[in-house]
């Protein structure tokens, strides 16, 4: 029994509320991210975030980018900065580093990112899309992993032996010089 392409009893397609539920997500998630003070909960909201955009880049036919969202932010990157967050002895900020000064000019770069985006909007030919979207996911994971192999393995490498340095000084024996 196949579902459709519509919400039953409806008009409105799957993809449109799919897009709007991870897009809601994502945006709320990012909001918690900048909003919470326990850094832990920051860190999953970052990886809720992260997870939402790969939803997103599987609604825009990317299955290649959206499996490699998950894999190196959720898997590896945001993984990563838990084990740094937890292996740090404080896990809250005070309330007045939430909002820092620096927020009058996040907000003028933010305007300007704004500005900057909706111009490369209105400048796209939307209508030749498809032909430049037109790539293969066997033909770039051929490329990705014929052409680009020895930079994929430097950096799992690099991340390993972050890894390992971070529990080494974690775990490491305090000494009264260190405390100074």
């Amino acid at each position: 029994m196949a579902i459709g392409d519509t919400i039953p009893f409806t008009t409105i397609p799957w993809v449109d509320v799919l897009f709007v539920v991870f897009a809601g997500t994502m945006l709320l998630a990012g909001i918690l991210v900048v909003t919470l003070r326990d850094i832990i909960r920051c860190g999953l909201a970052m990886m809720v975030c992260f997870g939402a955009l790969a939803g997103l880049y599987a609604i825009a036919g990317a299955p290649l980018v959206a499996a490699a969202q998950v894999l190196v932010y959720i898997g590896a990157i945001s993984v990563l900065v838990l084990f740094a967050i937890m292996l740090t002895e404080t896990k809250s900020a005070p309330a007045s580093l939430v909002f820092q000064t620096q927020a009058g000019a996040a907000a003028v770069a933010a305007v300007v990112l704004a500005i900057v985006t909706i111009l490369a909007i209105i400048s796209t030919d939307w209508g030749e899309l498809p032909e430049r979207a037109a790539t293969a996911t066997s033909d770039l994971a051929k490329i990705l992993f014929a052409d680009w192999v020895l930079p994929f393995e430097i950096v799992g490498v690099l991340l390993l032996a972050a890894v390992i340095g971070g529990v080494f000084l974690a775990k490491r024996e305090r000494t009264p010089e260190d405390s100074r």
